[in-house]
């Protein structure tokens, strides 16, 4: 019996939707938004492709003090461990985009990363 935190699980961005609120996860996002108001960092991923277009809204007012600029640049990839806090799930019909909430606890630039091998093994581990 372990008294340490759950581990998180590693997920597309796209399938955030999917999970529930509380869920720990891992995943990698681009950069599209940052409000230093709000403390929000907004990452896209658009893979697979027919998943359509998926928001992780993500609260960094936990790392303030260790996050750096280049961490919130427009483009940067990013990966994240955190909670998901909400879910705005919509109906395929809907114009409105889906966006998921997390908490983040720990964040990192994704150096090096070669996109499409990341994506081919993340799609390989959802089958």
């Amino acid at each position: 019996m372990s008294n340490g935190p759950l581990p998180s699980e590693r997920t597309l961005l796209s399938a955030l939707c999917k999970k529930q609120i509380g869920d720990k996860v891992r995943f990698l996002g681009c950069v599209t938004d940052y409000s230093t108001h709000s403390g929000q960092i907004t990452l896209k991923h658009r893979c697979p492709k027919e998943d359509g277009d998926i928001e992780a809204l993500v609260d960094v007012n936990l790392l303030l003090k260790s996050l750096k600029s280049e961490q919130t640049d427009l483009g940067q990839w990013i990966h994240v461990i955190g909670y998901i806090t909400f879910l705005n799930r919509t109906s395929s019909s809907s114009k409105i985009t889906p966006r998921v909430g997390v908490q983040a606890l720990v964040l990192w630039i994704a150096r090096d990363l070669d996109l499409g091998t990341y994506e081919k093994s993340m799609l390989a581990d959802a089958n």
